[in-house]
């Protein structure tokens, strides 16, 4: 499948089906893929812009937060030492950092700063090594897990700094959803090249089950991002009634969903063997 890179520059690009069935991988990547960041649009969900679009983000960030902080509270004790690997701007390690001992990891210079200026007790990282190994209770990527080529590396570090059962928590779009059926080429969760791998439920399985230091413990939805998502790619289509479009879609496909598990983004909640 060729997809444009409607968000920034209107180049093309293939997605190809990697080694792993059901996984899927952008082609070509980009020699200098930071580039393809460089928009005052895509940080736009770390700062206040005041427009709609930033609005609902915010609206649906709120929930999400809640949500997010649900899922490790379930799964481990108040006081856990908890890392959020590309923590952007730090709004979940902002979120959480009452509840849990907190390392953010970042990146990008200004996000990294823009994290640190929100934190009060949170430690923001720009290098992980300086975690001590089997030290950690969890380690999260909220739509992170997809910007990283040398995953199987990363993978291997993540397993080094948890403790045994740790857990390791991923959050991906879902290709095979019923949203990205719909746009195909529009879906704007495929966001090449910035998104350099992609993840049918099926694919991020295989993935897992062909890792023998972790094992697959849960999959959980992600319900509101069925309707950003589609709220973005009614855009790219450039719809007239792009917000009413995008919320009969995206409550279209988070019902389909709730039968076939298929939701537009889908969290792995991964053990450490």
């Amino acid at each position: 499948m060729k997809i444009k890179d409607h968000f920034l520059t209107q180049e093309e690009f293939e997605i190809i089906e990697t080694n792993t069935k059901g996984v899927y991988k952008t082609s070509p990547i980009p020699s200098d893929i930071s580039k393809y960041y460089e928009s005052e649009d895509y940080i736009s969900h770390h700062q206040d812009s005041g427009s709609l679009k930033e609005k609902l983000y915010k609206f649906l960030q709120s929930f999400n937060l809640q949500y997010k902080k649900t899922i490790l509270l379930d799964r481990i004790n108040k006081g856990s030492r908890v890392l959020d690997y590309g923590c952007g701007a730090g709004e979940f390690v902002k979120y959480i950092e009452t509840n849990f001992i907190t390392y953010g990891f970042e990146p990008d210079k200004d996000a990294r700063n823009a994290a640190q200026n929100k934190i009060s007790k949170a430690v923001i990282l720009d290098n992980i090594q300086s975690i001590e190994d089997n030290s950690l209770d969890a380690v999260t990527l909220w739509h992170v897990f997809e910007h990283i080529e040398n995953q199987d590396e990363m993978l291997e570090i993540f397993n080094k700094k948890l403790k045994e059962k740790g857990l390791l928590i991923i959050a991906v779009p879902n290709p095979t959803s019923y949203d990205a059926q719909h746009y195909k080429e529009f879906w704007a969760a495929y966001d090449v090249p910035r998104h350099i791998y992609h993840f049918s439920k099926k694919g991020m399985e295989n993935l897992i089950a062909n890792k023998p230091n972790w094992k697959l413990r849960k999959i959980k939805p992600l319900v509101l991002d069925s309707y950003y998502i589609s709220m973005l790619s009614e855009k790219y289509k450039k719809s007239s009634l792009f917000w009413i479009k995008a919320a009969i879609y995206g409550t279209i496909s988070n019902v389909k969903a709730v039968f076939s598990n298929e939701f537009s983004s889908l969290i792995y909640i991964i053990e450490k063997r």
